[in-house]
């Protein structure tokens, strides 16, 4: 391979994280087709009833302290394609309205550095209803240089101190994804890791995605004593790395602990961070680490250090829950950089029944089983999986085939059971960017079980949603739907256009002949 000369880089200053931001800057929404960047693990209905389950015991902790007035803002960092956002306000409206107690209000504000994205979740369909309610709005945000939020649909701007309630801050795969400086320890001393990076000569027409599967990385370290100085900020937690760490790559997120501390101050009386990652928040983790290495899905992420922003905030009097077991997928973390933290029961015990005993790591583990075994899997457990899962429509497309093949064995009771869940399905359906024809998939289904008038309805949300790309074989059960429900003119009329896409099709011709006997 040619390439150009070696450029050498602090590893924070590196292209790689120019490349980073123009990827999603020039994507926008485009970024998540395909889950390019991934996006399930973080934005399934599981995963946003945690969060917003741990949220709701906020609000209530903070009723129960007597700050019930004022209104709580909830700031999501890095919102991405808004499916996540949509779940937790969802879910915690239901909470709200379920609880029927006196809470302070609340106030989402989806963030992303990508102008592109805000525009998009401004109008989307699924999140008008909040915006309506005043519950939503929207912010550009960068988080290396931002000190303020500028709201777009109020057109306010929250300024330092302007916050009486604590601020919530949600930050899924935000960490791992936004520049971070490499130190290396060996020998009993702190060295910076510079970056070497080399690509192809002839790059300037390649898109970031592109240029970044191309990228050449290697290391070269050199003593950095200004970590060890007084006047330095987390010379603790570098102290640390230094007495027990050798011969460690350890990823040190200065960027992500200045925008925390940018972002605390916006509050007068500290912050709630809710996050999940890739990322390590124990000590042991860093022991003997290799150099990291870029894993690519059109952007590329790290490993977020946990065990770094713990520490720092643990020392100014937060108090950390993470999983007392080893995460496999995703590591979710609750730092609670508040006065007087055990009284925080409600959020705490929220942790406790939603991540540490049965949370969204778990849950994927067990979707990556599914996966592999949905073939083998009776009605009864897709049902309960899907239910375990808030009847997530990524799930329902994907078993529904299995689904299909299992209907003939059903009992009246599993059916019932089945339209229930496409309904709650259908009525938390975030569509993405990428469109799929999920109220096809869901009249098939209703159609296969003789369920006519449910099936109908679907079919032609189909219909009135996929215009350019309708399939004959939906006239024809529109048609045999209409006819079972004794709506002559409509069976007709689908029935026709069905014989102006394909003129041959001897079940409509048939059926046709029958109806004008």
């Amino acid at each position: 391979m040619t390439v150009n000369q070696k450029q050498r880089y602090r590893f924070s200053d590196a292209p790689i994280w120019v490349l980073q931001r123009q990827y999603y800057e020039e994507e926008g929404l485009k970024a998540w087709n395909n889950d390019q960047v991934p996006q399930y693990i973080t934005s399934n209905p599981m995963i946003a009833t945690a969060y917003a389950e741990m949220i709701f015991g906020f609000l209530q902790d903070r009723a129960n302290k007597g700050y019930g007035s004022e209104p709580v803002m909830i700031v999501e960092l890095g919102a991405g394609a808004g499916r996540f956002a949509y779940h937790v306000l969802r879910e915690l409206c239901r909470l709200r309205d379920y609880a029927g107690i006196v809470l302070p209000t609340f106030r989402y504000v989806m963030t992303d550095i990508a102008m592109n994205n805000v525009r998009a979740w401004k109008d989307h369909p699924a999140l008008q209803a909040f915006i309506a309610e005043g519950i939503l709005d929207f912010s550009r945000f960068d988080a290396i240089h931002d000190i303020s939020l500028n709201l777009v649909l109020s057109d306010e701007m929250i300024r330092q101190g302007d916050l009486q309630q604590p601020l919530v801050i949600v930050a899924n795969y935000f960490f791992d994804s936004i520049p971070q400086e490499l130190l290396y320890i060996g020998d009993g001393q702190i060295y910076e890791a510079d970056v070497n990076v080399e690509y192809l000569k002839h790059h300037d027409s390649m898109k970031p995605s592109e240029l970044l599967d191309q990228i050449v990385l290697s290391y070269e370290h050199r003593l950095a004593p200004e970590y060890e100085q007084e006047i330095y900020p987390y010379r603790d937690v570098i102290a640390v790395y230094k007495e027990q760490l050798e011969d460690s790559y350890v990823l040190f997120p200065v960027v992500g602990l200045n925008c925390l501390e940018r972002l605390n101050k916006l509050s007068q009386n500290g912050f709630l961070l809710v996050t999940a990652d890739k990322g390590n928040h124990l000590l042991d983790n860093w022991k003997s680490a290799e150099p990291p290495e870029l894993i690519l899905h059109g952007s590329f992420s790290l490993t977020a250090n946990y065990h770094a922003i713990q520490y720092v905030f643990k020392q100014r009097g937060a108090a950390a829950l993470f999983p007392p077991h080893h995460y496999k997928s995703i590591n979710v973390g609750c730092i609670l950089n508040l006065e007087q933290t055990m009284g925080y029961s409600q959020t705490r015990l929220a942790y406790r029944r939603f991540i540490e005993r049965f949370g969204p790591d778990e849950f994927f583990s067990m979707k990556v089983w599914v996966d592999r075994n949905l073939e083998s899997m009776g009605l009864q457990q897709i049902l309960s999986f899907w239910r375990l899962g808030g009847y997530d429509a990524e799930f329902f497309i994907q078993s529904a085939k299995r689904i299909s093949s299992l209907i003939s064995d059903m009992n009246d009771e599993e059916k019932q059971d089945l339209l229930t869940g496409i309904q709650q399905m259908w009525s938390s359906y975030y569509v993405m960017e990428q469109r799929y024809d999920l109220a096809l998939d869901a009249g098939v289904v209703l159609f296969e079980m003789s369920m006519y008038e449910e099936s109908k309805r679907f079919l032609e949300i189909s219909i009135l949603e996929e215009q350019d790309e309708v399939v004959s074989t939906v006239y024809y059960c529109l048609a045999i739907c209409c006819f079972e429900l004794e709506l002559v003119k409509e069976a007709l009329n689908y029935l026709r256009e069905l014989l102006v896409l394909d003129p041959g099709h001897e079940e409509a011709m048939a059926l046709l002949s029958l109806i004008k006997e």
